[in-house]
């Protein structure tokens, strides 16, 4: 099934249903009086968080979606048929932003969550509505009031406690089918995950967390080159990063120099992710000599400059990964009893996670408008360098300005 994490709707409430003028006839009966009933409201569109689903691809293709109009009112003071709701299920943790606006409806980040998106239209009035002892035969209704129409942009970000940061073939995929029960595609040949995978790591019978498993970065992912700008809003949400360092790459590539690449690209993208927790995880430390460990370890310590926690593992035989794993459950215990008792602490994370919202959308907002301008042949103003400009075209500021007039 193809990943789509990322699509664009147009949505649409019903409309109400008209108010009916009628008037009473019977045998023997005069002079009946107005009778006519009010129409029906217009059905609202909602969005429902549904825990079965993955991906938006149900939306890539589909892309209008119009709730029931409210019924026309009938005589004998009938009221028309109220119209039908309209529930849009989408995966756990869609955002749901105007696209006029740029505004954040809703965020569902839980099960079963509800979000109106879409009011439908308030239902019209019947002429028994305007009776009245001056008026005792109202000829007079009003139209139901149109349902609300909004273009919407959904963007899912997967939910997971911990994802794994890295440059391709870091080993990500390899760890997290060390870890887990997840089974991303790994090969003895290099290439990078296409679409983020979730494994779930149990370290104990009633204690596990979530790891997410995000498509390789490359060095100018922040500026919209390969996949990783496409996937690096995943890691807003999760609690802890794992910097993937691969000790031995199979180009003979530095591996400080791949350590700094993804640091620079990540607070590129959103300095404030960068301020997320975030710990150095060596990986493939079975390819090079054990005595070899420790120089190596100090080359990218002292070129990053690092001074939070370091792992040195090997996924593929599973050489560390336990002590890993466990240290990581403990960090999430001791983060969840911080937040249960420091007001203080609580009020930082909240702030730093709306920053990072803030920032990543920006980015992804940024990139798309310089492929809008890209594909109507439109040039952004920091993509015009000199040959750009006419020195023809250049009026001269000192001289006098013409007009040309046609007869």
């Amino acid at each position: 099934m193809k990943f789509v994490d990322e699509v664009s709707i147009r949505v649409k409430a019903g409309d109400g249903g008209n108010g009916c003028m009628s008037f009473r006839r019977e045998k023997f009966i005069e002079n009946g009086g107005p009778n006519g009933g009010d129409g029906g409201d217009g059905g609202s569109v909602y969005m429902l968080a549904d825990e079965n689903l993955n991906t938006l691809v149900d939306y890539r293709y589909t892309r209008h979606f119009d709730a029931e109009r409210g019924s026309n009112g009938g005589s004998t003071d009938c009221t028309g048929k109220k119209g039908e709701e309209l529930v849009l299920r989408v995966p756990v943790g869609t955002t749901v932003i105007d696209s006029a606006t740029q505004e954040v409806i809703g965020d569902l980040t839980k099960a079963g969550q509800k979000l109106l998106v879409a009011h439908g239209g308030w239902h019209g009035l019947g002429n028994t509505r305007f009776k009245s002892s001056t008026n005792r035969a109202p000829r007079q209704t009003t139209p139901g009031k149109p349902g609300e129409a909004r273009d919407l942009k959904l963007e899912m970000k997967v939910l997971a406690d911990v994802g794994l940061l890295g440059l391709p073939n870091a080993g990500k995929s390899t760890f997290i089918r060390s870890v887990s029960a997840a089974k991303p595609k790994v090969a003895d040949y290099p290439f990078t995950t296409l679409v983020p995978n979730l494994g779930v790591v149990s370290v104990d019978r009633w204690k596990s967390f979530v790891v997410a498993d995000i498509p390789g970065l490359i060095e100018g992912a922040s500026d919209g080159a390969g996949l990783g700008i496409r996937f690096l809003k995943h890691l807003s949400r999760t609690r802890l990063l794992l910097h993937l360092v691969d000790m031995a790459p199979l180009d003979d590539a530095s591996a400080p120099d791949a350590a700094e690449v993804i640091v620079s690209e990540l607070t590129k993208f959103s300095p404030s992710l960068a301020e997320r927790d975030r710990w150095l995880v060596l990986n493939k430390c079975d390819q090079i000599l054990e005595e070899e460990h420790e120089e190596r370890v100090k080359e990218i310590v002292d070129r990053l400059e690092w001074t939070g926690p370091v792992y040195v593992i090997s996924a593929i035989s599973k050489l560390g990964t336990e002590r890993l794993c466990h240290d990581i459950m403990r960090y999430m215990e001791d983060r969840a009893d911080r937040l249960a008792n420091d007001p203080v602490y609580k009020e930082e994370l909240a702030e730093l996670d709306q920053r990072i919202e803030d920032e990543a959308r920006a980015q992804l907002q940024a990139l798309d408008d310089q492929r809008a301008l890209r594909r109507s042949g439109v040039k952004s103003v920091h993509d015009i360098g000199d040959d750009d400009w006419d020195e023809e075209d250049v009026d001269d500021e000192d001289g006098p300005e013409i007009i040309y007039v046609r007869d």
